[in-house]
């Protein structure tokens, strides 16, 4: 999956690629992919769809 790396400053595909749930407003649970940079090796998030 492809997320933006803050200290590259660029889009690129995530390592270690794992989908998490978080908190959102109103306590409903929201999807995202966790992982990390290719690159530099530092943490990259991506939130994906409301679960339904």
């Amino acid at each position: 999956m492809e997320a933006y790396c803050v200290k590259c400053k660029a889009k690129k595909e995530m390592n270690e690629a794992a989908e998490v749930e978080m908190n959102g407003k109103g306590g409903v649970k929201r999807k995202a992919m966790k992982g990390k940079c290719p690159t530099c090796g530092t943490s990259m998030f991506r939130i994906l769809g409301k679960v339904q």
